[in-house]
């Protein structure tokens, strides 16, 4: 099986461009089950994330979706134009949720083009993303850098060997 052609044709180290924004296609709601599922795998115990009754008496009424699980999300609408021919996350920094996230609610995502720079490898350069997620009311929820690096157009994974 030839594994690029898995992938899309304009996701290639060479394609972006630094500054270039994009819009990604897919929308996700964000269910029950995805956040209390990745809260209690995680251990976290803010019963913000999984305990109704306690937040009746606050400000929002209702339970929060973890960030871990609005970061994951985030990113993950954000991987069929940026990373499909990722070679290896890098770093993820400057998170921020702006806004909560509640069950329900649907996130859409967006990525702007910081920076491209040459590695220490002949096949991939790394790529400097911005990152953001709004909901539905494109109220502005996460915010984050990640830095990956990307696949050179030129050069094809056949078994164990690089060719260009």
């Amino acid at each position: 099986m030839n594994i690029d052609a898995l992938t899309g044709n304009d996701n290639y180290f060479e394609d972006f461009t630094v500054g270039e924004v994009m819009k990604h296609a897919r929308g996700k709601t964000v269910s029950e089950i995805e956040n209390v599922q990745v809260t209690n795998m995680v251990m976290n115990t803010a019963q913000a994330h999984f305990n109704e009754h306690s937040m009746l008496g606050t400000r929002f009424q209702k339970r929060i979706v973890f960030g871990g699980c609005t970061a994951a999300l985030v990113i993950g609408l954000t991987s069929q134009d940026t990373s499909e021919n990722a070679l290896m996350e890098l770093g993820l920094d400057k998170i921020r949720f702006k806004s909560p996230v509640f069950h329900g609610d649907t996130l859409y995502a967006y990525t702007e083009v910081l920076k491209l720079s040459e590695s220490d490898r002949d096949d991939a350069g790394e790529v400097l993303f911005r990152h953001w997620g709004v909901n539905q009311n494109q109220v502005v929820v996460f915010e984050g850098e990640r830095r990956t690096l990307i696949k050179r157009r030129n050069y094809t994974v056949s078994g164990d060997s690089i060719t260009q």
